[in-house]
């Protein structure tokens, strides 16, 4: 029974942490650009050459 308790325990620690990073990223603007992710596919990389000296 005691397993039990401690399995319980740690669940909720993990979920905890995870809850913890969600908020971290929502308060750093992680998640503010949705648009551009799913048009970047759609634009050409141009290739730069640096000039020789």
């Amino acid at each position: 029974m005691s397993v039990l308790f401690l399995l319980i325990i740690i669940s909720l620690t993990v979920a905890a942490f995870f809850v913890g990073c969600y908020y971290w990223a929502i308060k750093t603007d992680q998640f503010e650009d949705d648009y551009t992710p799913s048009v970047r596919i759609l634009f050409d990389d141009e290739l730069t050459k640096k000039p020789k000296e």
